[in-house]
């Protein structure tokens, strides 16, 4: 696989790709590795294939590092199968090379909440992927507490940026706002709801990678200030200079389209995120490293950018 890396991304999605670049703007080496050995990354970003289902091949893609991002991704119907063994086979592959572990993370392991969410909350999630999101992370934690690999968890909440297609805030919303087409929203649109810009998730879990009080607990990275998805969405149209069109899709309707739809059927579980204020609170990660999120206007543009490209 080459020279050995300080770090070592596992995943080359949006989530793994922003960890690249920021590990690559601090000097960082990097080996970024995914199921095809392929991904638009850096020219001295070494790119190595390897099916992290397999412990062997896990623990092959860890070796030599000092730091593992764990940012992989299966499809969001088979959650409960594939991610469970994906992070059992990276923590043995971590603890192998004797490197700090970082997971990539959402909020769904605490299910509906009163108030914005702080990392001290139950794992309270009922459904599916929320149970296995709650289950992965106990996973990682036992692991750090047996002394078996040093742990960090950084959660993100919905993020949206370049590269991220498949989000709330993703190819279903950007390019009808740059064509000033409608953008049709699940959930109620004047609820609060926290979107999280790619780029300041991967430098968050890159400080995670590094900082010495960082192990042993789970954080929420830096997101800028909480909106209603409306006000998100007017802020977006407005930095396109097209005129707002936004339209909720009725609950009736979305169970009606849900029966036929699977990518639909597959958000049912957590449509509560949408209907009601969806706040995460991020000032655990801002009192411990500081915080600078990117303002929103700055990331729309960016990722309006990076959609007309």
């Amino acid at each position: 696989m080459g020279d050995d890396p300080n770090h070592v991304v596992l995943g080359t999605g949006p989530l793994g790709a922003s960890v690249v670049r920021a590990l690559r703007e601090q000097g960082e080496t990097v080996r970024a590795v995914n199921r095809s050995g392929e991904a638009e990354l850096p020219d001295d970003v070494d790119i190595v294939a390897a099916d992290l289902s397999d412990p062997e091949a896990a623990r092959q893609a860890c070796e030599g590092a000092s730091v593992v991002y764990f940012c992989v991704n299966p499809p969001y119907g088979e959650w409960p199968t594939l991610f469970p063994p994906l992070l059992d086979n990276t923590i043995e592959g971590a603890e192998h090379a004797g490197a700090r572990l970082v997971v990539g993370d959402n909020c769904y392991m605490y299910g509906p909440v009163d108030g914005p969410m702080t990392e001290d909350l139950p794992y309270e999630a009922t459904g599916r992927k929320g149970g296995t999101r709650a289950a992965m992370a106990e996973t990682a934690m036992e692991a750090h507490e047996e002394g078996r690999v040093e742990v960090a968890i950084g959660r993100g909440s919905d993020f949206f940026g370049p590269g991220v297609t498949q989000s709330m805030m993703g190819e279903r919303v950007f390019p009808n706002v740059l064509e000033g087409e409608t953008v049709n929203v699940l959930g109620d649109p004047d609820a609060l709801h926290t979107y999280t810009y790619i780029e300041d998730f991967g430098r968050a879990l890159v400080t995670l990678g590094t900082g010495d009080e960082a192990v042993g607990e789970a954080w929420h990275v830096p997101s800028a200030a909480t909106l209603t998805t409306r006000e998100f969405l007017e802020l977006a149209f407005d930095v396109a200079g097209t005129d707002p069109k936004i339209r909720r899709m009725p609950s009736w309707l979305f169970r009606v389209v849900s029966t036929v739809s699977s990518e639909l059927r597959e958000l049912r579980e957590t449509m509560y995120q949408f209907e009601d204020p969806f706040v995460v609170d991020h000032s655990k990660f801002a009192e411990a490293f500081g915080a600078d999120p990117t303002p929103h206007e700055e990331a729309i543009e960016r990722t309006l950018a990076w959609y007309r490209s």
